[in-house]
Formats: structure tokens, sequence, C-alpha cells
């Protein structure tokens, strides 16, 4: 199988090589912006009319969600019209998309899980971007697989888990927000879920929501981080959310509903707590 990973230098686009690499049934094209450009048709075209794609993973994405506020029109390029070129170029050549959007699309004020049919409301120009991305690979690429998820985290790259780790480690005390509640998502799970996707017997097109097990408020995550982690030196403290004023609305309520891809394609989700021991331990081995 020929696939093309996007945003291959990412949190996702790293677990993405771990885990199709050195499986022999896989030949894999990495590409981030220096390899492939998404924003450009004409090298789209190049790639696709001299390469042999059968899935693309698209990981690639403008994930800034303050400094998106500024800077709409960059993040429209690369969450939208980037979407769209690629969705292009793969449907001409005959390839499928597997694309990662966000819980972002919602507006957060729910109450239960959000489903895949749940009316989407963004509060952001990052959750408007990705939202439109959706409309625009579908309208591209009807037989797409868009893959909603929430609060990623790795040993690679900037995420909650690694900032936390730091300041723990400097700090004598935080103060984390207690009034935003969602489901952290370790990326080398969403890794094993596209890789089996693109393994499942049947591809069956359309919006699926994926992120690890359970619930828990960032404050509630950050003083896991700390308990599984060892630091014992850092005073964790809750707090409001308009105590931390940010650019960007986040949601209160991000929970995700997993049936349908749990029952679409079979895939088991591990539970949070286990998957952040799990990551914890390699950013341990790796230092």
């Amino acid at each position: 199988m020929n696939i093309l990973v996007t945003g291959a230098n990412g949190q996702l686009g790293n677990e993405m090589r771990n885990e199709l690499s050195g499986d022999s049934k896989y030949n894999v094209v990495y590409t981030d912006v220096a390899e492939l450009d998404l924003t450009n048709a004409m090298a789209l075209e190049q790639f696709f009319s001299t390469h042999t794609i059968d899935v693309v993973v698209n990981c690639a994405a403008y994930t800034a969600v303050d400094a998106a506020e500024d800077n709409e029109a960059i993040c429209r390029l690369v969450n939208v019209e980037a979407v769209k070129l690629l969705a292009t170029a793969a449907h001409k050549y005959g390839a499928k998309v597997v694309h990662v959007s966000t819980d972002y699309v919602f507006d957060g004020k729910g109450c239960r899980p959000y489903r895949e049919d749940d009316t989407t409301c963004p509060q952001s120009v990052y959750g408007f971007t990705k939202l439109d991305g959706e409309k625009e690979l579908f309208n591209a690429a009807p037989d797409s697989v868009v893959l909603r998820t929430a609060w990623l985290y790795s040993p690679y790259g900037k995420n909650f888990v690694k900032t936390m780790l730091t300041l723990g480690s400097t700090r004598d005390s935080l103060n984390v927000v207690v009034d935003q509640v969602g489901t952290p998502t370790y990326a080398h799970d969403l890794a094993i879920a596209i890789k089996a996707i693109i393994d499942a017997d049947k591809w069956v097109a359309g919006i699926y929501h994926f992120s690890d097990e359970g619930a828990i408020s960032w404050y509630d995550f950050t003083k896991a981080i700390h308990r599984i982690a060892g630091i014992t030196t850092c005073n964790v403290s809750p707090c409001m959310s308009d105590q931390f004023p940010a650019k960007a609305a986040r949601p209160n309520y991000s929970v995700l509903d997993k049936s349908k891809i749990k029952a679409t394609y079979g895939i088991t989700i591990p539970y949070w707590e286990d998957s952040l021991k799990h990551c914890i331990n390699r950013i341990k081995t790796d230092e």
C-alpha cells in the first residue's frame, strides 16, 4: 500500500512514522512543508502525477489557537485552502484521504459527549477554519474520512503534557483551569486508530470522533501528570477560565462520543490515564 503522510514532522506525523515505518506492506512518503507545500496546486499536481498514492493521511494543520485570532489569513490558507487543494489532487489520482480535525468545531456548551451529527458552532478562528476544511474536503473528495480529536499530546513538539512537566519541575506553584472538561488524546493512540482504518477490510467514509476514554479537567489532568512523573514540589491549584483570559475561546466541555468509530472499525480505545503513563515513560526514557 502506498501512503502519503503530510505534516510528518508534527506530533501525529511522528507517531505515524513510528506505526508505519519498518512494515514492508507499506510504502510511505513522509512530507512536511519543506518537501511538499500543500498550498501550491502545481506542486501537488506534480507530486501526485509522479507518485502512486493509495491513501493520504493529512496531519498538517495550523494549530496555534490564540495566534489564529490575529492571523486568520494564514490559518485559513493552511486549514482550508490547503485541504481543498490536497483533496482535489488526491481525488483526481484515486487516493483516499484521512484528515484530522478538532473538537473546536463545537461550541463546548454541551453536557454529554458530542456525536458526529451534533450541530457545529465554532467559537474561534481556528474552529471555523477546521470546520470549513472539513467541508472543502468532502466537496472535493466525498470518499474521505475525517477524524475529530482533542487535547493531543505526545513526546514530540510542544504540548500540554510536556509544558506541565517542565513547569512542575521549575515552579513552586501553578494555577490550572478546572472549568474546562475534555479528554486527552495520546497521538500514539490516534496513529494506531488511523492505521486500523487504513488496514480495514472496508473503507467507510464520513466523520468520526477519536480521543482516549474518560473525561477530566485541565486541573485534574495536570495533577495526574505530576503524580505519574513523580513531581512533588509544585503546588497545583484550580482556577476558573476567566482568570486566564485568552484571545480564542476554549470549549468548556469537549468530550467526544467514540461509539461510531468503535462500531464501524472495531477500534479499542485506551483509558486516558493508561496512555498518559505510557507517554511519560517514553519522555523519561528519551531524556
